[in-house]
């Protein structure tokens, strides 16, 4: 798991890591963060899948919790990823005309 660079900032990875630091213990699968974050598959496992080879997510099969339904795969951050999600986090508060871009005030 190399981490070698830093993912991009992106609007979807910022908001993925800002759902999954609210609790950077807690195992959960992609449905789940999913429903969090409005992400579509297409965009939230790419990004899953390239955090976690980036260090950034910790990646496991959960056993199914009904018999007959298939393991699945959850996900949860691991430190570095937690000290990068807070860095991103820190980032958008000092500077807030980039969070702000684009917005119109009445």
């Amino acid at each position: 798991m190399a981490m070698d660079r830093k993912p991009r900032s992106s609007r979807q990875t910022k908001q993925l890591l800002a759902v999954l630091a609210t609790d950077a213990v807690r195992w959960r699968h992609g449905y789940e963060i999913s429903q969090q974050t409005g992400l579509k598959s297409g965009t939230l496992y790419p990004q899953l899948i390239r955090l976690s080879d980036q260090g950034y997510l910790e990646a496991r099969w959960a056993e199914p919790e009904r018999e007959g339904r298939p393991a699945r795969h959850e996900y949860r951050l691991t430190d570095a990823g937690a000290a990068l999600a807070r860095e991103q986090a820190y980032t958008e508060i000092e500077q807030p005309e980039k969070a702000m871009k684009g917005v119109v005030l009445a």
